[in-house]
Order: C-alpha cells, then structure tokens, then sequence
C-alpha cells in the first residue's frame, strides 16, 4: 500500500501545546520590559479620546492576597479592553503609605516616637518602610502582568504629593468648610486616636444590657402633666454601656410616642416605671412586674423638660425629646451622654446640655470622678451597676451578644468620646446634600452602589479628619491660640508651606518655626500639631495626582475597588471632590466583592482557607489567575478553590488548544499573497468569519460593560463549541486533504488567519500572556506586541441576500449534533468504529429538507459521514427515535464502501484509478493534481 502521509497538508506550529506559564510568563515579563512596552502603548494612542482609570491606593504594608490580584486584574482587564477599542487609556498605580498600620510596625521595630526614639527618625522610619512594602506589592502586582506606569507610580508620601494634599485642605478653607468642634468621634483606646468612618467595623460584643430607672424630682408636676397620678415615678432607660453613665445629662423620649405608667411589685418592692406602651408587656416581663396596673397613655412631649434625677450622681438633668428614640428595643426612654454619642451631641446641642466627656485619651476616667475615678473604660461598667444597686435603681440586668462598632485595625470594640478635632462640615453646610446629588450623576456597577451610597450619605457626621498621630500629613494651620480660628492669610500660608514639602516632605512643617512665616504674629498664633485622616490623604487624589499628571484627566472615567470602599475611598473622594470642584472626581464606580471558598466562608488563615496568589501564579501561571479572576462574577461574593483553579486550567487548555489549531493549520500561509477575496470564500467559511465579526460586537460591548464572566463563556463557548465542535472539526479534511494552494484549503486558511487576529485580541485583556505568544506566532507582517493593536477591522459579516445565513448555521450545527449524537450510540452498540464509517440518512420534514438541500453533497462532509442523504420524514422506520432537531430522525450504518487510505471517507470509487488502488476519485484529483476543483460548503 502506498503511503500517502506526503501528499497531506499535515499541521504544524511551534507554539507549544502544553503552556508551562509559570516559566514562561517571567521570561515574556522581561520581553516586555526590554520593550518598554508600556511607553510605546502610550506613544500609540496619543491623541486618542482619554480613558482614564484612577487607581484607589493599596495601602503599603503588607503582602498582596488574593483579594489585592481581583482588582487590581479587574482594572488591568479594562485598561487593556479600552485600549483596544481606541482609547488612550493610561493607569497609573498608586500607594497609601501614611497611617497608623506603618506606626505599628515601625513602634515594634524601633520604639514610639518621643521614647525611645524622636519624632523625626521616627518619621524616616516609617516611610522606609512604606518604601520597602510597596516594592514587594509593585513586583507581585507586574507579575500579574498589569500593565501601568510602574516607574512613575503615584504615592501619597512623595514630596509633591504630600505638598497637594495639604493645598486641597487649603482648598477646603477656604471654601469656610473646615472646623473645630467639640464632638463626639469613634475613638480607639489602642489607637489612642480619632477613627475615621471607613475605618470602624462591626462585629460581635458580649455586653451588659440594664435597665435603670430616673426617678422625678417632683411627682406632682409629672402628674401635672400626664393626668396620671403617681408618689414615685420614673423614667426607664436600658443601655448596654454602663460605663457611660457618669456622663449623663438627659432622658430622651419620642415626642409622638405614646408612654404608660406601670404600677406593680418587684421581688415585694413597689415600682412606678414610665415605658413605651408599645414595649409595656416586654418589660413587664423582663422586670418581673407583679400585680401591674397600667395608666392611661400620654406622648412623650408632655415631658419635655421634667426634672429627674441622676441614678447615683447628685445632678438633676431634663427629660429632652428626640426623633432618634424608637421603640424597636429597650423602653422607649433613651439614656443621654451628649459626650458619648452622635444622636446624644445633636440632641444635647439643641438644649444646650454640657457636653462632658469625662474619659481620657488614654481610655482612663478623671480621678475627680466618683465612682470610675481613676478607671479604665473597659473596668467601669461592674463599680457602675454596683452603684446602681446601691441606690436601688437597678431594675434590670442581663448579658447580650450585639453588633457594635470595632476598630478594623486592632479588631478591638471602640468608644464614642467627644474630644477638640478638626471637622469638614457636612450637614450645615450643604456639602452633604450637595455630594447626595452628585450620586445621581454617576453611573454605579453594580446599579445597587447608588443605593448604597446614598445610603451611606443619608445621616453621615460631619468628617473629623483629624488624627494624634506622627506618620501622616499635617494639617497645615496656624490657630489662634485663644479661639482656635485659623489665620486670616490661611491661603498664603497654606501656599508657603506646601511649596517647603514639595522640596523636603512633610519634614519641612515639623521642623517650622512658625515666626519664619508669621513673624510677629508667631506668638499670637500655633502650629496645628494633629496628622490628617490617611482617607482624606487617598479621598484627595483627584486634585493630587489626576489634577497634576498631563496624562491623566478629571473626573476620571471609573473608579474600581471592593464593595466597602462606598463608605471608604468612593466617599472620602466624592466629598472632597464635591467640596473642592462642585463634583463628583468620577464618571463611573465599578465593585467588586470578596473571595469566599467552597463552602462560602471567608478566607482566614485560622481556617487555613487562604489560597495566596503567589502559591497560584508558581504553579500554574498568572494567565489562570486571571482566567478564574474573568470567569466568576465580581459583583457577588467570589468563590476560590484549589479545586476551581484545577477547573479554569482545564478551561484553559480548551482556548489555548483551539488557538493552537489555528496556528498549526495556517503553516506555509501568507496573508497577502495566498488571501482569498471574501466573494471568493466557501460559503462554510464566510460564515465562520461572519460570526466572529458578530462575536466580536458582542465581546466589544460585554467589555465596555465591564461583563467580564460573559465574556469568557461567549470566548470559551466559540472555541469550544462553535470552532472546536463544529468549525474546525469539517474542515480538517479540506485542509489535510485538498491541495496545498486549492481554493478550497486557501479559502479555509484565510478564515483561520482573520478569526486568530480577533481571538488573540479578545483574549488579550485577560489572557494576556498567551495572547502575546499566539501574537508571535502569528503569520505576515503584526505589530511588535498585540497590545499595540486595536479589536481587529479584517472580519466582515454575511451579505443581506446571502442563502446561508447565520440562522441557517445556526440550524446546521444542530442537525450535525444530532447526527453525532446517532452515531456515538452506535459505536457504543459496537454498531461502528468512526464517523467516516458511517452512511447517515436524514429523515427530515419539508421545511428541513428545502435548507439541508442547499448542501448537496456537502452535508456529508459537515455531518461527517461518508455519505448523508435526505429522506422525508414519513419514511423514517417506525422504532426511530426523536432527535433534538424538530423535523429529524437520524439512522446510521456501516457504509459497504472500502475505506480511502489517504481521506478515510468509505467511497465507491475507493481503487478506479488503477496507479491508485487505495484511494477515492476526489484523492487521486488532489495527488494527481492540477485538475478541475470540486465544490465545498
């Protein structure tokens, strides 16, 4: 038997079949950087209309998770995309690197600043260490392949940097938006510093919840007032901070709530309790009330003003009325500390309460104190209720599990204590309700954001951005040492100074003597020795950084973080933004959520469930990384497994095995001079190159909708399914069996040649590794890296009248499925040994046979068989069954043909040309060559 393997048109290619990423990629990082390829990106779309993503900071500490590769991939994945699509999209990464996570570390190497070391050797700790920190992330975050302006990346502690977010306080200043006050703020007692909102977490408490009763100072005037007669009344207030008690200045009471007196015996004590009515029977029951008569109902404003007194203090504060009071929980009477809570300061503002705040920075109460004097906050509550036993006003008392706010650096439960800060003001000065306007006009991804904002923004405090700290950037003011309002040449100053820091950083304030710039006024006025909140630092960078760079703009395009930056980096940005330009800084606000493993709980080294991104890129590669990072919707929680890298390598391999297909069979193809002109191409192949141009709209607004999941089911369903399970798997024998330079191979290779051009760029933005090495391998003149090239312009679609559209297709494939699906079920009757053993009859209704008959003799080579016939479908015998094809059955069976030992179709013309006994008329024409050429689909 002649051996024919020379005369096919076999596949060949040197693009590896078997990836091996985790060698690759860093060689193809060092490709890139030898390159310079993110600059000549740049040097290829200048002038093109901006597309500007603005990174949110990292902050520099620490090694990057899992969590730091989703978004920062995420925003890679639509850098890339808009640079496809004809932006000039440049990224610029971007640091956080000053607050107390660097203090911390810094304390435990060399000790607190003004200890064992002083403030300023302190500070050059601090930021070598930032240094130190960021580069790690920097090199983590490239092998990722994220591309961006890593030679130039923004950091809050440049000197420049640092130098602007003081002129944006300055901008701040002056629009009167800045002040001191008296207030209530979460503070850290191991901070040992304000909190700012994004910077508290709630979590799970154990506490003390009692009930504690306010008795009147003059029972006849409470029944003056309610009609109800009582000796002994008493207002009930149920709190779960004890400790707080000592500064009590009030009872609140709803002015609308309607109130009852319970009168009753508790453990043989009489009792007269003034509660809620709608919580009467609740704390009835808590109290152990016995014999109980319940007075008529009177609302709450009746009381304004009544006189009780404290529970175990010689004061006497008023019952206040207040909207916050609900009757959700407790007695419907609400405990008043204005220097311990937001709803207290505002109500106590309003009635002009003391605001005291009787605890230390320390977490220490006064000494002059009685009963806490001396103590530490977390020792106060058991001396309190002891207290309040010994004044018999102890009603009620037992332990409950409730969410309260924690600080989300040390984990530990936090306090409300008013202390002299610096505030921007939010409510009074409209800031507030401007910013909630300003919400509305930005586009939100997930749509749910603007919800969330809003939200966020409905009953916001005014933002203390004031912190004791030695790491951070000052608040660059000289006060009034005897009103605290800061000088009146406050913009010129703040001018001087930042000039300073943009020569020697945040030093050059430090180190001030203020009579350089004051003069004589310099013992008039102090410098302001508080830090800034490290938000207000990262909140400030559309003025800092986007305003600064030429190659960024503002607004940016989108902003992109995780879902808690809408009480973190989107708002701190929104309000200075809105407080400096009358702005929102974004056009856009994509989030994304958090990872969580296969049972769905969140990644915890206790747990040992942390999948490191390092461990993954090591093993399988970064393009894995991002494949899973692209295959899972980001607006949920995100599951990760080793078990689902395993899955999306697999998923891989399918992609990475049809572009290899590709490659392999355009071996010997020149673009320009082996082409076929699209009115010259097979019909089979000028649908495969009108359903990438329809694929790629698809992909291109999947993209521009930041739909990244779908992108990757559309991409992986095309190689899988509509190239590997349909395409492909006709053409092979045109390819492997016609003539090198026939019509019908060139036309196939031409198809092959447009559709890799647009597969290498559709995958780019997220396989952007292997997009880059198919680049390479692709035939003719390219440019020198697929990122220097737009979503490619070569596809064309079908023409309007075309016979064989894409609906028709798209039938065809389901009529070859079904016919596969037969003949599977034979071989596995042992009924047949391959496909091109095969003889098909199609028993198919009027409506089927008028498109199959479009075919011809083509419909054996796209079902695959070595013959396929049409027959109606009332012929079909009747033990055939159904196929998935309406109007199809489907019966198989072994051809009686001999085999062609060159294309394996079984043939009756198998051995006519007597120089070639073992092979078909249609091989011997294309051995035999040149000769008249036969038809394909």
């Amino acid at each position: 038997m002649t051996d024919y393997k020379a005369t096919l048109n076999l596949p060949h290619t040197d693009f590896p079949m078997k990836a091996g990423l985790a060698t690759r990629e860093p060689e193809r990082l060092a490709q890139w950087r030898q390159q310079d390829l993110y600059r000549k990106i740049r040097e290829t779309a200048a002038g093109r209309p901006k597309f500007v993503l603005h990174d949110g900071p990292p902050y520099a500490n620490g090694s990057i998770h899992i969590g730091h590769s989703i978004n920062k991939v995420l925003k890679d994945m639509i850098v890339k995309a808009r640079g496809f699509e004809g932006f000039d999209a440049p990224y610029v990464p971007g640091w956080d690197c000053h607050g107390l996570p660097i203090e911390h570390k810094v304390e435990q190497k060399v000790g607190k600043a003004g200890h064992k070391v002083d403030a300023r050797t302190f500070r050059e700790e601090c930021r070598a260490y930032a240094a130190e920190q960021l580069e790690g992330q920097k090199q983590d975050f490239i092998r990722l392949g994220v591309f961006g302006d890593w030679d130039n990346p923004y950091l809050t502690m440049n000197f420049d940097t640092e130098a602007n977010i003081i002129r944006a306080l300055g901008k701040i200043v002056d629009k009167g938006l800045l002040t001191k006050g008296f207030k209530p703020v979460h503070w850290c007692l191991d901070c040992a510093s304000a909190l700012a909102e994004a910077e508290v977490e709630y979590q799970d408490k154990k506490s003390p919840a009692i009930d504690v009763a306010f008795a009147a100072v003059d029972p006849a005037d409470f029944t003056a007032r309610t009609g109800v007669t009582a000796s002994a009344p008493a207002l009930v207030i149920w709190t779960t901070t004890p400790w707080t008690l000592p500064a009590n200045q009030a009872v609140a009471v709803h002015p609308e709530v309607d109130y009852v007196l319970l009168s009753g015996e508790q453990d043989g004590r009489p009792r007269q309790l003034v509660v809620a009515e709608a919580l009467a029977d609740t704390v009835t029951e808590r109290y152990g009330l016995e014999n109980v008569d319940r007075s008529s109902p009177f609302q709450g404003q009746v009381l304004e003003n009544l006189s009780l007194n404290h529970p175990f203090l010689d004061r006497v504060v008023p019952v206040v009325l207040g909207e916050h009071v609900t009757v959700d929980a407790g007695t419907g009477c609400v405990h008043t500390a204005p220097g311990h809570g937001e709803d207290d300061f505002a109500v106590g503002k309003r009635y002009g309460l003391e605001v005291d705040s009787p605890v230390q920075d320390n977490g220490v109460f006064r000494d002059d104190l009685p009963v806490v004097g001396g103590l530490h906050v977390n020792k106060a509550n058991g001396p309190v209720i002891e207290a309040l036993k010994e004044h018999d006003v102890l009603i009620a008392k037992q332990s409950i599990t409730h969410s309260y706010p924690h600080c989300w650096r040390h984990k530990t439960p936090i306090i409300f204590r008013a202390t002299a800060q610096w505030f921007i003001g939010l409510g009074e000065s409209g800031l507030l309700a401007r910013a909630r306007e300003e919400v509305k006009q930005v586009t939100w991804t997930p749509d749910w954001g603007q919800a969330r904002m809003e939200g966020m923004l409905r009953d916001r405090p005014d933002w203390c951005i004031s912190r004791q700290r030695t790491w951070g950037v000052p608040i660059a003011l000289f006060v009034d040492k005897a009103t605290s309002e800061p000088h009146p040449e406050t913009p010129r100053l703040i001018e001087e100074v930042a000039q300073r820091v943009e020569k020697e950083g945040i030093e050059a304030w430090f180190q001030l003597d203020p009579a350089e710039l004051l003069g004589d006024d310099a013992e008039r006025y102090s410098k302001v020795t508080d830090v800034l909140d490290v938000w207000f630092d990262s909140g400030t960078t559309h003025f800092s950084v986007l305003e600064q760079r030429p190659e960024l703009t503002v607004p940016a395009d989108l902003y992109l973080e995780g879902s808690d930056q809408h009480r973190g980096w989107f708002q701190s940005s929104l309000l200075t933004g809105t407080a400096i330009r009358d702005a929102a800084p974004y056009k856009g606000v994509l989030t994304h959520g958090f990872t969580v493993d296969e049972q769905g709980r969140k990644m915890s080294k206790s747990l040992g469930n942390v999948i490191a991104p390092q461990e993954v890129w090591n093993e399988l590669g970064a393009d894995i990384l991002r494949l899973w990072i692209a295959s899972t919707d980001y607006r949920g929680e995100m599951t990760v497994s080793k078990n689902i890298f395993k899955q999306v390598a697999d998923s891989y391999r399918r992609i990475r095995n049809t572009a290899r297909f590709l490659l392999s069979n355009l071996n010997g193809f020149d673009p320009v001079a082996n082409a076929v002109a699209p009115d010259s191409m097979l019909a089979l192949d000028r649908w495969a190159v009108a359903r990438a141009a329809q694929l790629q709209d698809e992909l291109r607004e999947l993209y521009n909708g930041y739909q990244f999941h779908q992108v990757y089911q559309r991409l992986h369903n095309f190689c899988a399914n509509e190239l590997g399970g349909f395409y492909l798997d006709i053409i092979k024998d045109r390819q492997y069996t016609t003539r090198e330079d026939s019509v019908a191979r060139r036309s196939c290779q031409t198809a092959l040649y447009l559709i890799a051009q647009a597969l290498v760029r559709w995958m780019a933005p997220i396989l952007s590794f292997t997009a880059e090495e198919i680049h390479e391998h692709l035939p003719g003149d390219r440019a020198d890296s697929v990122f220097l090239t737009t979503w490619f312009d070569g596809l064309f679609g079908l023409p309007a009248d075309a016979d064989m559209d894409l609906a028709f297709w798209e039938r065809v494939q389901a009529v070859k499925q079904a016919v596969n699906k037969a003949i599977e079920e034979a071989r596995n009757r042992k009924e047949l040994r391959a496909n091109l053993a095969a003889d098909a009859t199609l028993y198919v209704d009027d409506s089927l046979r008028d498109l199959l008959a479009r075919l011809g003799d083509e419909l054996r080579f796209v079902t695959i068989t070595s013959t396929a016939t049409l027959a109606p479908l009332a012929e079909a015998p009747a033990d055939l069954e159904d196929s998935a094809v309406a109007g199809l059955k489907v019966k198989v069976a072994p051809s009686p043909h001999s085999k062609c030992a060159r294309c394996w179709h079984h043939r009756e013309d198998v051995g006519v040309d007597p120089a070639h006994p073992d092979i078909c008329g249609r091989c011997v024409t294309n051995v035999e060559g040149p000769g008249e050429e036969r038809d394909y689909a």
